[in-house]
């Protein structure tokens, strides 16, 4: 739906005094802050015509209002007016991530929400074809393995299973051997299909040892393609915290992590700057968040993507050229080390 200039002017005015305090705006507050040679009256009527269409909503609680994720949406898409980083955060920007090209991941995330206050997070580049180079398993207790997993590019992980069994050492040497005879040099997809096959040839308390080695170690490289730093921010903002059941929702989108992969791989479908404001994400728990995501670039290839998760009440005037020149300054850094 268009809007007119006047109620253009009342839901910019409106929205800007919400982020800044996050009270409800009352009317006659709008009277001087809008510019606008309006009567009171005149204003009640459109600000009722605003609600009446869905941009803003009036809380119970209160007689002012609020911006709805209609209302944030127009106003992200026709209303808003980005502010440029200033010269200092650019720069310190630029040296931070010049200053650790190798392992940016920690130092992007960590920056994105120093600036903004809210959840810094990094997708880092995947993988294409990450192969197993060596497997080891060494009994714990209680029924617990621990797997040492060795990938051909020098990657370690140790995770621990929990087993229906105790296994004794020659069984676990057994098993390793298995493993590295028939899955070295294998991809996680290829050992997965591969597996199925050898289940016939295997005795019977190798099976579990050997499809859960795989899928834990699938699970692992998922998760470790994400950084996320910042969460507290999050946690601590006003809207959030009045909110049991949100928060909790929020931490586990933060510990399994691929929900949150999902969202940022949509963001592969359009380059340039992404925003997902409340339900538009398409994951509940984060109904009540704005996403903003920006890929970088390395000889025209997206590797991957940087964000910033926070309140849908966000400065997204300030927030979105953040995202916007830390991608570009990412893409700029990799590039000249390829």
């Amino acid at each position: 739906m268009s809007l007119d200039i006047r109620a253009q002017t009342l839901l910019r005015a409106l929205i800007r005094h919400h982020i800044e305090d996050g009270h409800p705006v009352a009317s006659k507050s709008l009277t001087s802050s809008s510019g606008l040679d309006l009567s009171s009256a005149t204003i009640r009527s459109i600000m009722k015509d605003l609600e009446e269409e869905g941009f803003i909503i009036s809380p119970h609680t209160s007689s002012g209002r609020i911006p709805t994720q209609k209302g944030y949406r127009f106003f992200v898409d026709s209303l808003l007016t980005v502010q440029s980083p200033n010269a200092k955060e650019v720069n310190a920007l630029k040296s931070l991530i010049v200053s650790d090209k190798q392992n940016f991941s920690n130092t992007v995330a960590d920056t994105l929400s120093e600036l903004t206050k809210f959840a810094g997070v990094v997708m880092i580049p995947k993988a294409k074809k990450l192969t197993y180079k060596h497997i080891e398993f060494l009994s714990l207790s209680d029924k617990r393995v621990l797997v040492i997993i060795v990938t051909a590019d020098g990657g370690v992980q140790n995770r621990v299973l929990f087993t229906n069994q105790n296994y004794d050492r020659e069984t676990l040497l057994e098993a390793s051997n298995y493993f590295n005879q028939k899955f070295q040099g294998y991809s996680i997809e290829e050992a997965k299909a591969k597996i199925s096959n050898e289940l016939k040839t295997m005795k019977s308390e190798m099976i579990n040892l050997m499809t859960s080695a795989i899928e834990s170690s699938a699970e692992e490289m998922k998760n470790d393609n994400i950084v996320i730093s910042g969460q507290g921010n999050l946690l601590g903002s006003a809207e959030l915290s009045q909110n049991v059941s949100s928060i909790k929702k929020i931490i586990e989108v933060f510990e399994k992590k691929s929900a949150l992969l999902n969202l940022l791989d949509k963001s592969y479908q359009a380059d340039g700057i992404q925003i997902f404001i409340g339900q538009e994400s398409g994951y509940q728990p984060l109904d009540e968040c704005s996403v903003i995501t920006a890929p970088y670039h390395a000889n025209g290839e997206i590797l991957g993507m940087i964000g910033v998760i926070g309140p849908t009440r966000m400065a997204y005037e300030r927030v979105i050229p953040i995202v916007d020149i830390t991608a570009k300054l990412l893409s700029n850094s990799i590039q000249s080390i390829k």
